[in-house]
């Protein structure tokens, strides 16, 4: 598994910032979901369950681009 710098208009970024920013927008709609369905007022802490999907998404697509590119 090998992740090289990512060159975005002559600026180059590491990979997991550009994968962070992915995941964040994977997970807009699913904070939405969560809030319509009212799975946010069932648990304990709403922001701590958040940033721990956001976790979740974030250790897949890294995961995932790391089997992927292999």
């Amino acid at each position: 598994m090998r992740f090289t710098d990512i060159n975005l208009f002559g600026v180059y970024v590491a990979p997991i910032s550009v994968l962070m920013v992915a995941a964040w927008l994977v997970l807009l709609p699913l904070r939405r979901l969560a809030d319509r369905f009212g799975l946010l007022h069932a648990v304990w802490h709403p922001s701590l369950f958040v940033f721990a999907i956001y976790m979740i998404l974030l250790a897949s697509m890294v995961m995932f681009f790391g089997w992927w590119r292999a």
